[in-house]
């Protein structure tokens, strides 16, 4: 069995943001694990009591039982959750990092939402409804976390893929740029011209799944 893979999805998002990467790495021998981690709940109450510091604790929850299960693993993160990963990496025994559409630079927290909300209109309708309903207070949570992990990137030693669609309305192309120059250790830059936020569902995704394959799967 090659390395396991945790693989963490967006704000107020699910893991159908990144499951086809997950599936296309587990036909190559990687096992995945594509936790549902806690943005949103099962009402806006859960999400309005919400703290940017219980995401993180989750996610440190679940890299935790990955150290204990395998010893070390790799680490795939999109768009918020690509921070969460990159916080943990400096903490956990990570082999190697991917970064999907990281949010540093974005938009706005509003148009964020919106366009999570417009991917996800003909694939879950239960989705959609609580996205329908997330509070500003949730959002603004969601802000504190970039502003509170963005300096976690530098602190990041091991072999890093950032990826970056060109098309994202939400995330700034400017974020890809940034990471790559605030990253410590070996790392490689990737544009996707079809792609926009949700580039695990793009026209790119063949190409990007390849790469993303090949780059686990070096020496």
């Amino acid at each position: 069995m090659k390395q396991p893979c945790l693989m963490f999805h967006g704000f107020t998002g699910g893991p159908f943001e990144v499951e086809p990467l997950a599936s296309y790495l587990l036909e190559r021998g990687h096992a995945s694990d594509v936790p549902q981690l806690p943005w949103h709940g099962e009402d806006a109450h859960e999400l309005r009591a919400a703290r940017w510091q219980d995401w993180v604790q989750t996610a440190e929850q679940h890299a935790d039982r990955m150290a204990r299960q395998y010893g070390s693993f790799d680490l795939v993160g999109f768009s918020m959750g690509g921070l969460l990963a990159a916080y943990l990496a400096v903490r956990y025994p990570v082999r190697r990092l991917v970064l999907l559409n990281t949010a540093v630079i974005y938009v706005s927290p509003a148009r964020f939402v919106q366009v999570v909300r417009e991917g996800w209109r003909n694939q879950d309708q239960d989705y959609l409804h609580k996205a329908r309903n997330t509070p500003l207070s949730a959002t603004w949570q969601f802000t504190r976390l970039v502003r509170h992990l963005k300096p976690e990137i530098s602190k990041v030693t091991i072999p890093t893929f950032v990826a970056q669609a060109e098309r994202d309305h939400v995330i700034h192309p400017q974020s890809a740029r940034y990471i790559y120059s605030k990253l410590g250790g070996p790392r490689e830059l990737h544009w996707y011209s079809k792609s926009k936020h949700l580039i695990c569902h793009s026209e790119d995704a063949a190409s990007l799944f390849e790469q993303v394959g090949r780059f686990l799967e070096e020496e």
